[in-house]
């Protein structure tokens, strides 16, 4: 097939004569553009012809309207640094993306699975799947590509939670927009410019000796092992329901938390202190889960009874144990391996938050001090066991 050349010629237009400029159009065909002017047309042509010699064919096939607006996409560009080449390649990866992308509903449905077949805890995919469950209600039908960061920052903001709360609904979006990019569902993951909210660290709460003790009193059998390990062996909320008598090993005085039941995922034992012996001692020998069916509502009953229903401190038995352990021992390494947690993290919440004496009572809750109010302690005398020594108190 003939190429369309490069050339000057004279032509009538209604009576009027006009010098021609015929140029190859991409692909097929050719282009024409008139002049009056002979010069003018002579100097457009020799102006082609250049740009030919450097360029090629394709470089005199630009139609007018095409390079007008390269030169604009360019100038856009120039302040990054990027070529106009850079930003179609950019855009068409988007594009396909987007074309073969899921919506936030199938990505989310699709990324739960993954992770229940990858072994992730039963927590962290029930904590996933209810906080995802809400950016659904919203962006459900969404293509997952088409979420900005602008419309993902909207939305955490109007959750209108404590800031720790939405850093913690962040974290979550962000697995799951990097599992989407994962899928080659998007390009890049809007995460990275969506800011995070500042977290005020509340004041850690924990309850007096005597709020325990009477906790302790009130309990039921069924609740006393939730109540006095959680107090004396410092075990997480979720780490409490999911153990089970075959981890507590009285003969040898420590406990068991399982990786699988750890929210490190890392296994960790746990000394059983000389006072949480003296609760646990009537139920050696027992098997099955630590913790009875119904465990809120007991709980529940037994602060009723004790009267603290109301204004219980979050996390009371954890940092209880954390508190009263640093000011008794004064070893914050080593409670940070009972705990699993770092050393700045045991002195960041627990560092001076009780004095000595009310640790030194604290780790002499046992059964037999609750029967008998009278008893007194003094305060820098130790036991061969390491906890301090009881004194009866004067008639």
């Amino acid at each position: 097939m003939r190429r369309t050349s490069l050339k000057l010629t004279i032509t009538k237009v209604n009576g009027q004569k006009y010098y021609c400029v015929t140029l190859p159009r991409l692909g097929r065909g050719r282009l024409r553009r008139f002049f009056r002017d002979r010069a003018e047309a002579e100097s457009f042509l020799a102006q082609k012809k250049t740009e030919k010699e450097a360029n090629g064919a394709s470089a005199v096939s630009m139609p007018e309207r095409l390079r007008i607006e390269a030169i604009a996409c360019e100038q856009l560009l120039a302040p990054f640094g990027k070529r106009l080449s850079e930003a179609v390649e950019f855009y068409v990866a988007h594009l396909r993306a987007v074309s073969t992308s899921k919506t936030v509903a199938q990505t989310v449905d699709e990324m739960i699975r993954e992770k229940r077949a990858d072994g992730l805890s039963q927590r962290y995919v029930a904590d996933l799947r209810v906080r995802l469950a809400r950016f659904t209600q919203t962006f459900g039908q969404q293509i997952i590509a088409t979420v900005d960061a602008p419309l993902i920052d909207e939305w955490l903001r109007s959750l209108a939670v404590s800031g720790v709360t939405r850093n913690t609904f962040r974290r979550r979006l962000a697995a799951l927009f990097s599992f989407a990019k994962s899928k080659r569902y998007l390009t890049t993951s809007p995460l990275r410019d969506v800011a995070r909210a500042k977290e005020v660290q509340s004041e850690v709460g924990i309850l007096t000796v005597d709020e325990l003790t009477t906790l302790l009193q009130s309990a039921s059998s069924e609740t006393l092992p939730f109540w006095a390990i959680g107090a004396f062996a410092g075990l997480r909320r979720a780490e409490l329901e999911r153990l089970d008598w075959v981890d507590v090993d009285l003969e040898d005085r420590h406990i068991t938390v399982r990786a699988e039941n750890a929210k490190t995922a890392a296994r960790r034992i746990v000394n059983i202190e000389p006072n949480l012996l003296a609760w646990l001692s009537s139920y050696g020998g027992l098997g099955g889960p630590v913790c009875p069916p119904n465990l809120q509502l007991k709980i529940n009953d037994d602060r009723a009874r004790a009267g603290l229903l109301r204004g219980w401190p979050q996390n009371a038995l954890r940092h209880s144990f954390g508190s009263y352990h640093l000011a008794m021992y004064q070893d914050a390494a080593a409670l940070a391996l009972q705990m699993g947690n770092s050393p700045a993290v045991i002195f960041r919440h627990y560092r001076e938050l009780v004095k000595r004496r009310d640790a030194i009572r604290y780790w002499q809750i046992e059964p037999d001090t609750i029967a008998a109010p009278e008893v007194i302690v003094a305060a820098d005398r130790h036991s061969s066991a390491g906890v301090p020594d009881r004194v009866p108190a004067a008639a």
